[in-house]
């Protein structure tokens, strides 16, 4: 392997063209500098220089050799500067999974400095149920994810609450309550619901149940969807009604109403959280810069 002392020196003598005053620049003696040209001929297996009594000139072969040395100290230089800019965390790559973040405006606002103050961070956004992405933190195939566990944890990550809300009935417009201000939950109890399916996000949909079970009975449902948002479209087409985090709320339909529930049950099942999760032994300061930004957007949303 080729020394990067070695291509330091080779260009210096093809752009004097001289070995005294190639020697002179890079402040050694001149004839370990010759010593050094020949070893480099030696371990190439070409002449890079012809020499006579009155000139050094580059063979053809020097030629492609001084452009392709150029190149491949510049492209060194270039990974160590991107190397510090990376451990200074300033530039590098991160993977982020979620559930539908667009209700949630301080985690947008939040995302957008980050990505103002920290231009040269590249992001791969990828959005997946809460299991999928508790999955893929696991593998080391995400950095950092935002989803709804409600009170699961999973060795080796850690989970932070960032946003809380409360949970709410979604009725079609037409339903017999959706006049009605706040509904006791124990009303629906002869309704169908939709929801999502369990093993897609466990801990959410245990929620829902235990929060039905408060209220005196099981649910029956009759249709299940992955994203939250077509619960809502089933709701509007009559296959039921949903209970749903209050974030759903904002899309603004017609067809479809939500309205606070009353039921006697503890405050861990009639809110839910957005956690944000990562892997707790894996250091990244551009996560942690991140961690930070979000902390600072939605410290006032938190639960009590």
């Amino acid at each position: 392997m080729i020394e990067t002392r070695l291509l330091h020196q080779f260009i210096a003598v093809a752009e004097e063209l001289h070995f005294n005053r190639a020697a002179k620049r890079l402040h050694m003696a001149q004839p370990p500098l010759s010593q050094a040209i020949r070893r480099l001929e030696e371990e190439v297996g070409v002449p890079l220089f012809e020499r006579t009594n009155r000139r050094v000139s580059l063979t053809p072969a020097g030629c492609a050799f001084l452009v392709s040395s150029r190149k491949i100290l510049n492209q060194l230089n270039e990974s160590v500067e991107q190397t510090r800019r990376i451990s200074q965390g300033i530039e590098g790559y991160l993977t982020l999974t979620f559930i539908n973040i667009a209700p949630y405006r301080g985690l947008s606002d939040a995302l957008r400095r980050f990505r103002h103050k920290f231009p040269a961070v590249a992001f791969t956004m990828q959005e997946a149920t809460t299991q999928e992405q508790v999955l893929a933190l696991e593998e080391g195939r995400a950095d950092l994810g935002f989803m709804r566990l409600s009170g699961r944890t999973a060795p080796g990550l850690r989970f932070e609450s960032v946003f809380c809300e409360p949970v709410l009935v979604a009725l079609p417009a037409s339903h017999r309550y959706a006049d009605n201000t706040i509904i006791p939950l124990s009303a629906f109890q002869d309704d169908m619901f939709v929801s999502s399916p369990r093993h897609l996000g466990q801990g959410f949909h245990d929620q829902l149940i235990q929060l039905c079970e408060a209220a005196g009975f099981v649910p029956r449902i009759a249709q299940q969807a992955r994203q939250l948002q077509t619960l809502v479209a089933l709701v509007a087409s009559g296959f039921g009604v949903a209970l749903l985090p209050a974030s759903l709320a904002q899309d603004g339909r017609k067809d479809v109403v939500f309205r606070p529930i009353e039921v006697d049950a503890p405050d861990k099942l009639r809110y839910v959280e957005l956690v944000m999760a990562w892997r707790e032994h894996d250091p990244s300061i551009l996560r942690d810069r991140l961690l930070d930004e979000v902390r600072h957007a939605m410290v006032s949303t938190l639960c009590d």
